[in-house]
């Protein structure tokens, strides 16, 4: 069976693209070429309804065993396989299932600010044109309703930034020797030091990863009456792609209109992480319950945004059980 031995688990918009990148340049390691397959995330196949773009993403699951296998079938004899799905670690039943089919499987986590992370999130997704709120709290307070709606788990803005709860699922499933958790900033501020744990944590050779590629930068359009009067036209022609395939060309096009001439993603405010902020402070509490280490630097003003990683360089943290994290 040509079944992966690792997986980077989690979280979306946490880095996990250029990790996928950084890890496929080592030769002992095979990446699936399908950064996403989300194989794990059904059993059977994915839905056939959702939130705008949904069904599109839907038809991309790599959700049938053999294609499934194909996605590592080159990887060279001894080589280690990995693919990326960072619904893994948000999808209690996709953790289940990996443990049924490969019980050794290792996992790497990241763990990113939770409302840096909701709102690169946000951002993807309207940007896209594709959320018609276009403001980040409101969207946010959208949220239980779009879950009852049965959108994506990618609308579940903060419930996905629940790390503590996942972990806390996470470890009911698998050993926590086979977890490597790691936290954002110190992949992006120390991306030798952690690749090289990383590696060590894999078991292959050291000394060949040492850079991490560029990560995507989301774009960010002026609120405008063209960026309003096109993204109404792309939730259009998505709507429409459920029953007429060609409309996806439509789409792309829509999608290059909306991108042109954007900005980056724009920082947050303090009023705006202090309206989200009561939703992750209990679990930023059970997070340091999980891990042994301080989160409360998620609770000030800046977040991610500003590079705060904690009271100690990266890498000079262990955890309880002796496996090497990366806070």
């Amino acid at each position: 069976m040509a079944l992966p031995d690792f997986f980077i688990a989690g979280a979306p918009k946490a880095g996990t693209t250029a990790l996928h990148a950084a890890l496929a340049r080592h030769p002992s390691l095979y990446m699936s070429a399908v950064k996403e397959p989300k194989f794990f995330l059904t059993d059977g196949p994915p839905p056939a309804r959702g939130g705008p773009g949904d069904v599109q993403t839907y038809r991309e699951h790599v959700w049938q065993r053999d294609d499934y296998e194909a996605l590592f079938a080159r990887a060279p004899a001894g080589a280690l396989r990995g693919e990326s799905t960072p619904f893994y670690l948000y999808n209690r039943e996709a953790q289940r299932r990996i443990r049924a089919l490969i019980p050794d499987a290792r996992l790497i986590v990241i763990l990113r600010d939770p409302v840096e992370r909701a709102h690169s999130n946000w951002t993807h997704l309207w940007s896209a044109g594709l959320d018609p709120v276009d403001d980040f709290v409101l969207a946010c307070g959208e949220e239980q309703r779009r879950i009852e709606a049965g959108w994506a788990d990618f609308w579940h803005y903060t419930a996905l930034g629940r790390y503590g709860e996942q972990l806390e699922h996470l470890y009911t499933v698998f050993p926590r020797e086979q977890v490597f958790v790691l936290r954002y900033r110190a992949l992006v501020e120390s991306p030798a030091l952690v690749l090289d744990r990383i590696r060590a944590f894999l078991g292959v050779a050291a000394g060949v990863l040492t850079e991490l590629p560029r990560e995507n930068v989301t774009a960010h359009p002026q609120h405008s009456f063209r960026h309003r009067a096109v993204s109404k036209a792309l939730r259009a022609s998505t709507a429409m792609s459920n029953v007429l395939p060609g409309a996806a060309t439509l789409t792309g096009s829509l999608e290059g209109i909306l991108q042109r001439d954007s900005r980056p993603r724009q920082p947050l405010t303090w009023e705006q992480r202090q309206a989200l902020l009561p939703r992750f402070e209990a679990d930023i509490r059970l997070l340091e319950v999980m891990t042994g280490e301080d989160f409360s630097d998620w609770l000030l003003p800046r977040g991610d945004s500003g590079g705060l990683v904690g009271a100690r360089p990266a890498g000079q943290r262990q955890a309880r059980n002796g496996q090497p994290r990366e806070f």
